[in-house]
């Protein structure tokens, strides 16, 4: 039996998978961003890696992709209204996995002790 996943599910892995994220976190400063910028902000995605996220997200209405008619090609990323309000949602939680951090790892040496 094949089990179909719902759309929900599908968009919550593409925001949160881990280029997902990383991506919507660097492009929530307001700013628009080159790929040579974001492959070097992302220095550990691949190229191949960081296309697919950018499609991925630019197809879900996230990621908005402008090009300009210049020689050698100019493109640039920005987020859409849909994916400041990803963003916005993904630094609260960095901002409350960082406050938190210290109980978490607490807890995690407390259950390996044991």
């Amino acid at each position: 039996m094949q089990v179909t996943m719902c759309p929900e599910r599908a968009i919550m892995e593409h925001v949160t998978s881990r280029w997902g994220v990383l991506v919507l976190h660097a492009l929530s400063n307001g700013e628009a961003w080159r790929f040579s910028e974001l492959r070097r902000e992302l220095e550990l995605a691949s190229e191949k890696m960081l296309t697919q996220t950018l499609r991925t997200l630019e197809r879900d209405g996230f990621v908005h992709r402008e090009v300009y008619p210049v020689i050698p090609p100019h493109v640039e990323y920005t987020l859409t209204p849909l994916g400041k309000g990803a963003a916005s949602h993904l630094v609260a939680l960095a901002h409350w996995i960082a406050a938190n951090q210290p109980e978490v790892t607490q807890a995690q040496e407390r259950y390996d002790a044991s």
